[in-house]
């Protein structure tokens, strides 16, 4: 893809715990409308990065510009223009579809209108009208998550963070997911997505492969396979590993 004017900007971002980096300084534009994955093995420090460009929490040091807005500033401004998907579902077990819809509408700040136009045009794309009265509880894992991305991006926000989101489930569902992130980027939301699954790297327009907190390759998937000399993402990251 050609970029555009950048969405997410961001300049020798720090975070700390004690004596401990979680982030070491990391550089890296998102481009409008693309598609970009944050990759590496559990514990690089991909979540903590993603939950300081949610507001979530506060970096060591740094700059950061999310959608606009200052990462120190204008942390409410964030969250209000984005949608975030974490590891852990972020929907309530004991609600209803329908309940949940409710409540994050409200808490995104749509009109009662608004929500019941974005929910009835949601289940139906999902084929889940006929359940909007079940418990998330007892939904299978892959409704779950395609619920829970189609929540997050409810109120059609510019950016949407992606914390693992198909963690768990069957790669059938996890292709079905894929089909719900191309359908976001049509609509012109950016989407930043966290995975440790090699082969959805490849679906991203461009790769970032974090090590030990630092960020060790930065490109296209096509370039770093080349650059590599691999015929996956899978071998990229196993020789970066090494």
């Amino acid at each position: 893809m050609i970029p555009s004017e950048p969405v997410i900007t961001v300049r020798n971002m720090v975070k700390k715990f004690g004596d401990f980096i979680a982030n070491d300084n990391l550089n890296f534009e998102v481009y409008k409308g693309e598609i970009f994955g944050f990759i590496g093995a559990n514990g690089a420090g991909k979540t903590t990065a993603i939950r300081i460009l949610c507001g979530l929490s506060s970096p060591t040091s740094g700059e950061m510009n999310v959608g606009g807005f200052d990462i120190y500033r204008q942390t409410e401004k964030i969250k209000q223009n984005i949608g975030y998907m974490s590891q852990k579902f972020s929907l309530y077990e004991d609600l209803t579809i329908n309940e949940n819809i409710r409540f994050y509408g409200g808490v995104y700040g749509m009109n009662i209108a608004e929500r019941k136009l974005r929910t009835t045009e949601m289940l139906e794309r999902l084929e889940l009208t006929a359940y909007a009265n079940r418990k998330i509880g007892d939904l299978p894992l892959g409704w779950k998550q395609k619920l829970a991305f189609s929540i997050a991006i409810l109120h059609n926000p510019k950016i949407v963070f992606l914390d693992e989101p198909t963690g768990g489930v069957d790669p059938i569902t996890r292709r079905q997911f894929w089909n719900l992130i191309y359908e976001a980027v049509e609509k012109g939301i950016t989407v930043f997505v966290t995975t440790h699954y090699m082969d959805e790297a490849e679906y991203c327009d461009r790769v970032s492969i974090m090590a030990e907190g630092k960020i060790v390759a930065l490109d296209t998937p096509e370039a770093l396979k080349k650059q590599y000399n691999a015929a996956n993402m899978d071998e990229v990251f196993l020789k970066i590993a090494r």
